[in-house]
């Protein structure tokens, strides 16, 4: 009886250590999803990057993983939804060609586009072709000093960031019960201690290596020929809620041109990040 009852209390022990924070040095590690409040987790955040001054300010900042690893002739497709006024929908042109092609994408989604479109975001989520990756909660470049771009405030410390990072991950997690991997910030803008913000908060940060559509403002031409150029590991950044754009349609008519070339399409789980 008495072997049992340890065996129990061992047994839930150890359950619950694996579901706490890995620490090293006190401090979350890479890999670890927190569990604490965000109030809480703000505020160890803030403690541990006070008196820290960024140097980088950029799209392609130390840290953020801008390719695959690899000399496979692959490719990675990214799509954000941000949820501006003038981005609220979706182009449904592209993602059925998506599902009829069986190409996987990472989908990029702010916190916004979801509020304004929530069954579609759970059909989404639910299709095991996506991969749901955080984008923010209110679409704001990733800073800690309060750095703007395109006329777009970034956060202006660290806790306004660890709320733009952790608030949408929560919520997506609530609703699909997988928290995201991958984080994009609103304007693909980092100074080099958000990224490291954003990796202790379990999110590896995803630039690109093709810029597919600029904001979702090429024309159709100009979004194949950007994805023309697309190389062996190459992540190409993309908008999928702007069916005005020339984005879908460039994508359909590039898609088929690439695989002629030997290239295929994977997650961005299925190569290491560089």
């Amino acid at each position: 009886m008495k072997y049992s009852l340890c065996k129990n209390v061992f047994v839930i022990g150890a359950f619950v250590l694996a579901l706490m924070p890995a620490m090293t040095n006190g401090e979350l590690s890479v890999g670890t999803a927190p569990v604490q409040s965000p109030d809480t987790l703000k505020a160890e955040m803030e403690a541990a990057y006070a008196g820290k001054t960024p140097k980088e300010w950029g799209e392609m900042v130390t840290g953020v993983k801008t390719s695959l690893r690899t000399e496979d002739r692959v490719i990675a497709l990214t799509f954000d939804a941000c949820g501006s006024p003038k981005g609220k929908g979706i182009d449904m042109e592209l993602i059925r060609f998506l599902e009829q092609q069986k190409i996987p994408a990472t989908l990029f989604i702010n916190a916004r586009w979801i509020d304004a479109n929530p069954e579609l975001f759970l059909k989404l989520a639910a299709n095991p072709l996506f991969t749901i990756a955080n984008h923010g909660y209110q679409h704001r470049p990733a800073s800690v000093n309060g750095r703007s771009i395109y006329g777009i405030d970034g956060t202006k410390d660290v806790g306004e960031l660890v709320d733009e990072i952790e608030l949408n991950a929560r919520k997506i997690e609530q609703l699909t019960g997988k928290r995201p991997r991958y984080y994009r910030s609103g304007t693909a803008y980092y100074d080099e201690i958000a990224v490291q913000v954003a990796e202790r908060l379990d999110h590896k940060v995803i630039g690109f290596s093709v810029l597919g559509d600029a904001g979702a403002t090429y024309t159709k031409e100009q979004v194949t020929a950007a994805l023309m150029t697309s190389v062996p590991g190459s992540i190409v950044i993309l908008h999928m809620n702007h069916p005005e754009s020339g984005t879908g349609k460039g994508v359909m008519a590039a898609i088929p041109l690439l695989i002629k070339k030997g290239f295929r399409f994977v997650r961005l789980s299925e190569y290491p990040l560089q």
